[in-house]
């Protein structure tokens, strides 16, 4: 299995319709692949955009012919009914002509303290994630579905759209909890640090399809690409110094303004040693490294700042995929 190259459509530093041109260059481009997240909130203000990833990913199906799509992630648990992601995903595959993967996750509280019900312990969420596949997978597969279950409840619930081939699942993954309930319900694995242990586990699981043959393990890595790399590293500092708390912190943080004052301390240089940022584009390559030294498959690449997106696509894209390509 050959690895592939992505490019994020990231929702919470861009609109709608920047968005969908950005997909159409990253295409053009030459990228293999476009995730797209799914957020109701920015991480932090500066970022400054939050529109409805499933509108996005319903227009970029449209305007695009080749790039497999990716929602990274949506969570199906809080603000989406499970019953509802099913006909959205049904329906966007078949907008994308069978390009589209549902990329699942057990969300953050960022996006799904939204709708007043609170935000549950991961044992929770992880249960919920379980019933969710399980409900998304049996509407999937067509027919009349009822299910009754600790967190959810479907009456009579049918797909009256539905793609004759499916939709693949990918499933998020932070650490090792929840890799043997999650495996055998998905195609494929979903991480956003490059842990060679998450893909061990994952192919120990009985009932697994296994990474490098039937999955595909999905990887997404952060840059800031900028001819300037003291401009690059102000930029990702202004914009993506969230990432700095980890999974386990940033899924439990409430509003852009937790985020600013859990990351108040996280300073520039911290921010540049841990994202590739300015011009040398071998240093990306070495960190995508990183990734399918672990065995990842598949790497998605995030350009940091919103209004770079036309530059980064039509200037270093290309060279950077061949450099990609390479390795």
């Amino acid at each position: 299995m050959s690895a592939r190259f992505g490019y994020t459509l990231m929702t919470e530093q861009a609109g709608p319709k920047q968005l969908i041109t950005d997909a159409v260059a990253a295409e053009r481009a030459g990228f293999d692949f476009e995730v797209c997240s799914d957020h109701y909130s920015p991480w932090l203000a500066e970022q400054g955009h939050a529109p409805f990833a499933w509108s996005v990913l319903g227009a970029v199906a449209d305007r695009t012919e080749r790039v497999e799509l990716i929602s990274f992630v949506t969570c199906p648990t809080m603000r989406y009914h499970p019953a509802v992601v099913a006909q959205q995903a049904a329906t966007t595959q078949l907008l994308a002509d069978g390009r589209f993967v549902l990329g699942l996750g057990s969300g953050e509280n960022l996006n799904e303290h939204v709708i007043g019900q609170g935000w549950p312990g991961v044992p929770a969420r992880q249960e919920m994630l379980v019933e969710a596949l399980h409900i998304i997978r049996a509407l999937l597969d067509g027919g009349l579905v009822d299910f009754v279950g600790e967190h959810f409840r479907v009456d009579a619930a049918r797909l009256w759209d539905r793609p004759a081939d499916g939709v693949p699942i990918g499933v998020a993954i932070s650490g090792e909890l929840g890799i043997s309930a999650f495996a055998p319900l998905a195609e494929h694995l979903i991480a956003v640090e490059p842990n060679s242990e998450l893909i061990k586990q994952w192919n120990g699981v009985d009932g697994a399809p296994k990474i490098g043959q039937q999955a595909r393990a999905i990887g997404q890595l952060p840059v800031c690409w900028d001819p300037d790399a003291d401009a690059a590293i102000a930029r990702a500092h202004d914009q993506f110094r969230w990432f700095a708390g980890g999974w386990p912190v940033n899924a439990d943080l409430r509003t852009p303004a937790g985020f600013a004052a859990a990351t108040r301390l996280v300073t520039p240089e911290d921010v540049a040693a841990a994202i590739p940022c300015g011009p040398d584009l071998d240093a990306i390559a070495e960190a995508v490294q990183g990734y399918l030294d672990a065995g990842f498959t598949d790497v998605a690449l995030i350009q940091i700042g919103g209004d770079t997106q036309e530059r980064f696509l039509t200037e270093a894209a290309g060279p950077l995929l061949e450099r990609l390509r390479r390795l």
